[in-house]
């Protein structure tokens, strides 16, 4: 879900990507990752009627940003490096670059991320459930969780156990998924394991499968091991845990949701959450939603969690952005 100027933003890349032919807009297209890719195309396509004004004002635009950039480093991987190390210390600081620059170590695994969910969720049916969770934790919770969506139950619940005791991987086990990905990944067998899975990883993808599977997953974690479900529970945050928001994030998100989604959204939503919304509207717009809610007919429940998980995406880039703060749901001094 994109705000009006992350609309603006894609429609302007899209009508450069299509003034300056095939093969430039092709050779753009390798350096963008999947959802980029997707995204532009949809917009691309849905692109019919273009003003000679629009397109000019955004190659001048395009023309005016890229004249103000520069190279500023010959090697920007040593860069950042040395910055970080600079900034926070050996440890801390490789912590980040492992994240930040393993890329390149796990290239097989980046294959995924253009295949849809049904596709990746065949290719791993027949594989150890540890060696699934190696590979979803590399994928976005989104993505992953719909792959674990197409597992049977007792496949979906074993790799979602092995996420969430996942404290890291090992360059060997990474070269080990050769056999699922048919290429032999980089990596030393001396380097610092990548900091992948855990469980507040776990705790992103269950909060994305939808309540009934979330509630059949958790049950059987809990049978397996009540205090890993509880730090996973503490991790999580539902649509219904908004009205433990103050004020100001209620405010702050309502500015970057739109109001069709939010409609759906509230559906399904508690009457306690919908005051709490109404509270941060101003009047009008606050009547105007109540009268959308009243008049809107059946919502498929699906409708209903896809607009929820897409609001609650805006809401952890906010938290990012410290925005919006949320208190766990194990009522400690500690974030998520």
């Amino acid at each position: 879900m994109s705000t009006p100027n992350e609309a603006e933003g894609v429609e302007n890349a899209a009508i450069l990507l299509m003034s300056i032919g095939e093969e430039d807009a092709a050779e753009v297209f390798k350096h963008l990752k999947p959802k980029e890719v997707q995204k532009l195309g949809e917009t691309i396509s849905k692109l019919k009627n273009v003003t000679r004004d629009r397109v000019t004002s955004v190659l001048d635009q395009f023309n005016t940003q890229a004249g103000e950039q520069s190279m500023l480093v010959n090697d920007s991987d040593e860069y950042v490096k040395s910055v970080l190390r600079r900034a926070l210390g050996d440890d801390k600081a490789n912590i980040l670059i492992d994240r930040i620059l393993q890329s390149g170590e796990t290239a097989g695994i980046e294959s995924l991320k253009w295949m849809d969910a049904v596709s990746v969720a065949e290719l791993l049916r027949m594989e150890h459930p540890q060696i699934v969770a190696a590979i979803l934790v590399h994928l976005d919770p989104d993505h992953a969780s719909e792959v674990l969506k197409n597992f049977v139950e007792r496949q979906r619940n074993e790799v979602l156990v092995r996420i969430a005791t996942l404290d890291g991987i090992q360059p060997s086990a990474l070269k080990d998924l050769n056999e699922v990905m048919a290429r032999v990944l980089a990596g030393s067998e001396h380097s610092r394991k990548s900091t992948l899975g855990g469980v507040k990883t776990a705790a992103e993808m269950i909060n994305m499968l939808g309540s009934s599977i979330e509630t059949a997953t958790l049950d059987y974690i809990r049978e397996a091991d009540n205090d890993l479900a509880q730090k996973i529970l503490d991790n999580m945050f539902t649509f219904d845990d908004l009205e433990g928001v103050d004020d100001k994030g209620i405010q702050s998100l309502l500015k970057e949701v739109q109001s069709e989604s939010l409609v759906i959204a509230l559906k399904g939503a508690k009457p306690e959450l919908r005051e709490k919304i109404f509270k941060n509207m101003s009047t009008r717009a606050a009547e105007t939603l109540r009268e959308d809610l009243d008049t809107r007919g059946p919502v498929r429940v699906s409708e209903v969690e896809t607009e929820q998980k897409e609001i609650l995406k805006v809401v952890r880039r906010l938290v990012d952005e410290g925005q919006i703060t949320l208190a766990t749901a194990g009522g400690s001094d500690d974030y998520v």
